[in-house]
């Protein structure tokens, strides 16, 4: 039986449940998994989460024993990291390199937690500091990594990300825009082990109610997402500022919790927005399938993205759905056939965008199934996990056959 580590920076997250569909379809599939996280979890979880935080490796709190024999690890065997680092260290600033020593000494930390445990493979989900720490903890352990790859990861915050690219045996990414990005941007690395693996999400029952709202009833726009800089959702509030500018009816529920919360209040009430938008908070699952159900219209702000569950969870409910034409979006979108698309960072731009939605309401039904056939065609989520499993188990298959495995480091120490 294979047995396979698999990490990411939080562990169990509510705004990320592919992490844990893809440990579930590979455990169904036979494999040992090792769930694993760098920070512990957000409180509040539900019960479904709850359960996987109880079984989930979590390198902090950290062990008092284990961190000076990681640090002990790192000064006695140091040229065995030092390839880890030299490809992208010249290029990167001095807080990135500091901060690469530190995730290097925890990849120790986490190679001694996974000592002795048979793990042969070992994956990180999303290329942040989770990754850093696979590939120290696969090299110190003489073990593959891999890691898999969305959006502001390889676009925004790609610390090192030439180095990871280099010392994985293959990468997962969740849009043909991304794979081609990683290939243009780096041209020394191996196209052949650089795959598309989509998300997708289930089937649903076809939300139709609002498609029999008046004309005249003011639009209802949902944006779901983290209260976080990336999102931007300050951009849709400004817009939202544009459209009352405009003489235009709506209402605008922000559903989502952050940082970014009380920056986010004092807009809207430096904007007198009051009436019209709306913090809503974190929804549960059942909370947040009602309000798709009810809006006219879902809305992404985002100054980066992957492909984001939510445009595809709002199209699965025969949601109209409104994007900036960034990264892999079109790839889920085609403007005016399966939604609309806005040009990014242009107020003006996404303000006509909803204006011109507002009026064709009456007319969007067959643009609305057809979003629906699009994401149920290509963006099934048991289809696409399943070939997620397929593709993973066929290359780490292929590298237990043909790679001799490493002694551990850690037994020569």
């Amino acid at each position: 039986m294979l047995t396979v580590a698999y990490i990411a920076n939080q562990f169990p997250s509510p705004m990320e449940p592919y992490v844990w569909q893809e440990i579930g379809e590979l455990r169904r599939r036979g494999t040992r998994v090792i769930a694993s996280s760098v920070r512990k979890a957000d409180a509040g979880l539900d019960e479904e989460l709850q359960r996987w935080e109880g079984e989930t490796f979590y390198l902090q709190p950290f062990s008092t024993l284990l961190l000076p024999r990681a640090a002990w690890t790192c000064l006695r065997k140091p040229y065995l990291l030092a390839d880890l680092s030299l490809r992208d260290w010249e290029s990167e600033p001095p807080g990135r390199r500091l901060r690469a020593l530190v995730h290097t000494w925890l990849g120790a930390h986490y190679a001694l937690m996974l000592e002795g445990r048979g793990v042969r493979h070992i994956h990180a989900h999303h290329g942040y500091s989770a990754a850093w720490i696979a590939m120290t903890a696969a090299r110190l352990l003489g073990v593959s990594f891999s890691m898999t790859l969305h959006g502001s990861d390889l676009l925004l915050h790609h610390a090192f990300l030439g180095t990871k690219l280099a010392r994985c045996k293959f990468c997962l990414t969740v849009s043909e825009f991304n794979r081609r990005h990683l290939i243009e941007h780096y041209p020394g690395i191996n196209a052949g082990k650089i795959f598309v693996s989509r998300l997708g999400v289930d089937a649903v029952a076809p939300d139709l109610d609002s498609e029999m709202k008046s004309a005249a009833s003011p639009l209802l726009m949902l944006a779901v997402g983290r209260l976080h800089a990336v999102k931007d959702h300050a951009f849709l509030i400004r817009g939202c500022g544009e459209l009352k500018r405009r003489g235009l009816r709506f209402a605008c529920l922000i559903a989502g919790e952050g940082p970014e919360r009380a920056a986010l209040s004092r807009l809207i009430h430096d904007l007198g927005l009051r009436e019209e938008v709306r913090l809503l908070g974190h929804l549960s699952r059942q909370r947040l399938e009602a309000h798709y159900a009810m809006c006219d219209l879902v809305v992404l702000t985002s100054r980066s993205e992957g492909l984001p569950l939510v445009l595809m969870e709002a199209m699965a409910h025969s949601r109209t759905v409104l994007a900036p034409g960034i990264t892999g979006i079109p790839e889920l979108i085609t403007d005016g056939k399966t939604g609309f698309v806005y040009q990014p960072g242009s107020i003006s731009s996404f303000a006509a965008c909803v204006e011109r939605i507002a009026g064709l309401q009456a007319l969007l039904a067959p643009l609305r199934q057809a979003a629906r056939r699009h994401v149920f065609e290509h963006f099934n989520r048991e289809r696409n996990l399943a070939e997620f499993a397929e593709l993973f188990l066929t290359q780490a298959s292929a590298l237990e056959e043909t790679v001799p495995h490493e002694d551990s480091v850690l037994q020569q120490i």
